[in-house]
Protein backbone atom coordinates (compact mmCIF):
# COMPACT_ATOMS: atom_id res chain seq x y z
CA UNK A 1 0.00 0.00 0.00
CA UNK A 2 1.53 3.71 -1.13
CA UNK A 3 1.29 6.16 1.59
CA UNK A 4 -0.77 8.43 -0.80
CA UNK A 5 -3.55 5.66 -0.18
CA UNK A 6 -3.45 6.81 3.68
CA UNK A 7 -2.36 10.40 3.61
CA UNK A 8 -2.35 14.21 2.29
CA UNK A 9 0.88 16.37 2.78
CA UNK A 10 1.54 19.61 3.40
CA UNK A 11 5.87 20.96 3.20
CA UNK A 12 7.43 24.09 4.24
CA UNK A 13 11.11 25.20 4.20
CA UNK A 14 13.46 27.87 6.06
CA UNK A 15 16.63 28.06 5.21
CA UNK A 16 18.53 24.06 4.12
CA UNK A 17 15.54 22.90 6.25
CA UNK A 18 12.43 21.23 4.71
CA UNK A 19 9.29 20.00 6.47
CA UNK A 20 7.04 17.53 5.51
CA UNK A 21 3.82 17.13 7.20
CA UNK A 22 1.71 14.00 6.87
CA UNK A 23 -2.00 13.94 7.51
CA UNK A 24 -3.98 10.74 7.84
CA UNK A 25 -7.22 11.26 5.63
CA UNK A 26 -9.05 9.04 8.23
CA UNK A 27 -8.40 9.12 12.07
CA UNK A 28 -8.81 4.77 12.18
CA UNK A 29 -5.45 5.38 9.84
CA UNK A 30 -3.40 7.60 12.55
CA UNK A 31 -2.16 4.21 14.03
CA UNK A 32 -1.12 3.16 11.15
CA UNK A 33 0.71 6.04 10.19
CA UNK A 34 2.72 6.28 13.94
CA UNK A 35 4.14 2.79 13.56
CA UNK A 36 4.86 2.55 9.86
CA UNK A 37 6.21 5.83 9.27
CA UNK A 38 9.63 6.17 11.19
CA UNK A 39 12.58 8.77 11.02
CA UNK A 40 14.24 5.54 9.94
CA UNK A 41 12.30 4.92 7.21
CA UNK A 42 12.13 8.76 6.09
CA UNK A 43 16.10 9.17 6.30
CA UNK A 44 16.56 5.63 3.75
CA UNK A 45 13.71 7.18 1.70
CA UNK A 46 15.51 10.40 1.31
CA UNK A 47 18.91 8.70 1.03
CA UNK A 48 21.37 10.98 -0.91
CA UNK A 49 19.22 13.98 -0.96
CA UNK A 50 18.64 14.64 3.16
CA UNK A 51 22.34 14.89 4.41
CA UNK A 52 21.23 15.93 7.99
CA UNK A 53 18.86 14.62 10.71
CA UNK A 54 15.71 14.26 10.90
CA UNK A 55 13.33 14.77 13.65
CA UNK A 56 9.70 13.35 13.74
CA UNK A 57 7.00 15.34 15.42
CA UNK A 58 3.14 13.92 16.12
CA UNK A 59 0.28 16.06 16.19
CA UNK A 60 -2.98 13.35 17.51
CA UNK A 61 -5.09 15.61 17.69
CA UNK A 62 -4.64 16.64 13.47
CA UNK A 63 -3.78 13.29 13.05
CA UNK A 64 -0.32 13.65 11.22
CA UNK A 65 3.05 13.45 11.99
CA UNK A 66 6.04 16.70 10.52
CA UNK A 67 9.44 15.73 9.61
CA UNK A 68 12.25 18.12 9.66
CA UNK A 69 15.05 17.42 7.73
CA UNK A 70 18.01 19.14 8.06
CA UNK A 71 20.59 19.86 5.14
CA UNK A 72 17.82 18.85 3.08
CA UNK A 73 17.97 21.55 0.23
CA UNK A 74 21.20 22.03 -1.29
CA UNK A 75 21.80 25.35 0.86
CA UNK A 76 18.49 26.70 0.93
CA UNK A 77 16.47 28.72 -1.54
CA UNK A 78 19.14 31.48 -1.87
CA UNK A 79 22.16 29.43 -2.16
CA UNK A 80 20.65 26.42 -4.17
CA UNK A 81 20.36 25.43 -8.25
CA UNK A 82 17.88 22.68 -7.66
CA UNK A 83 14.75 23.21 -9.85
CA UNK A 84 12.86 23.05 -6.50
CA UNK A 85 14.60 25.09 -4.28
CA UNK A 86 11.72 25.40 -1.95
CA UNK A 87 11.73 21.37 -1.65
CA UNK A 88 7.70 21.76 -1.95
CA UNK A 89 7.54 18.57 -4.29
CA UNK A 90 9.34 16.32 -1.17
CA UNK A 91 6.16 15.32 0.00
CA UNK A 92 4.44 14.18 -3.08
CA UNK A 93 7.74 12.45 -3.64
CA UNK A 94 7.21 10.79 0.49
CA UNK A 95 3.90 9.87 -0.42
CA UNK A 96 5.35 7.57 -2.85
CA UNK A 97 6.67 5.63 -0.62
CA UNK A 98 5.11 2.12 -0.28
CA UNK A 99 4.25 0.58 3.35
CA UNK A 100 4.36 -2.48 4.67
CA UNK A 101 0.67 -3.36 6.16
Amino acid sequence: MKLLDLAHTRTGDKGNTSNISIIAYREEDWPLLKDHLTCERVKEYFKGLVKGEIVRYELPQLHALNFVMQDALRGGVTRSLAMDAHGKCLGSVLLSMELDI
